[in-house]
């Protein structure tokens, strides 16, 4: 099934939300329907998003109906047994290349982070066109955060092989093949100081602190 696609901003860029995960740090279930300043923290997800791609699914396994409220189309993992943020990637992937065919690249975003910036695919495409570069993600303070990246679609082919018959799981491991340029971010300025954008909400402590940091 050919799914629809909203041209919002971001021509050919896709986007792809990550919300496939067991979330056992949070006690298991979806932490991306929490509650966060009384929205769900995947609103405030997608509020961010929306804007910076051209289409826009969301990555979750299991009865997609719970998702409905926020209007995307959902796709399951591509790759079986939760095999991680590259299964989702993948998936993404497959999802443009099908429904977002003028899409070049793709973008992912972490489903549990609700102050990333709202220029990040901006400026990560701005770094790929400067150097060249195949894939691009965030980093903060030295440290990097691949889930939040831009990949070139052109290349899912060669990380579904990696995935399936190399049964490679770790994004570094795949992303080292590859021309990736790391795109540095600045802290955001909250009503509770100064913030890592890409802090996220792994914890039950997390989420409350992360109440604080609401504009």
């Amino acid at each position: 099934m050919t799914l629809a696609v909203e041209n919002v901003a971001g021509e050919g860029i896709a986007g792809v939300l990550l919300a496939g995960g067991l979330s056992r740090r949070m006690g298991g279930g979806d932490k991306c329907l929490r509650d966060l300043g009384g929205r769900p923290i995947l609103a405030h997800i997608v509020e961010r998003a929306r804007p910076q791609v051209g289409a826009l699914v969301l990555n979750a396994n299991g009865d997609a109906a719970r998702f409905d409220a926020f209007g995307l189309p959902v796709a399951a993992d591509v790759v079986e047994g939760y095999a991680g943020p590259l299964a989702g990637i993948l998936t993404g992937l497959d999802w443009a290349a099908q429904s977002a065919p003028d899409a070049v690249w793709l973008a992912s975003f972490a489903s549990d982070a609700p102050f990333f910036p709202e220029d990040m695919v901006a400026r990560m495409t701005e770094a790929v066109e400067a150097e060249g570069a195949d894939l691009a993600c965030a980093i903060t303070h030295g440290r990097t955060h691949p889930v939040f990246g831009l990949w070139r679609v052109s290349l899912r082919e060669d990380l579904r092989q990696a995935m399936v018959e190399e049964e490679i799981r770790k994004v570094d491991r795949w992303t080292a093949r590859h021309q990736l340029v790391e795109v540095d971010f600045p802290d955001i300025q909250t009503p509770a100081g100064p913030l890592d954008p890409f802090f996220n909400t792994n914890r039950p402590e997390d989420l409350e602190e992360a109440v604080g940091y609401l504009t």
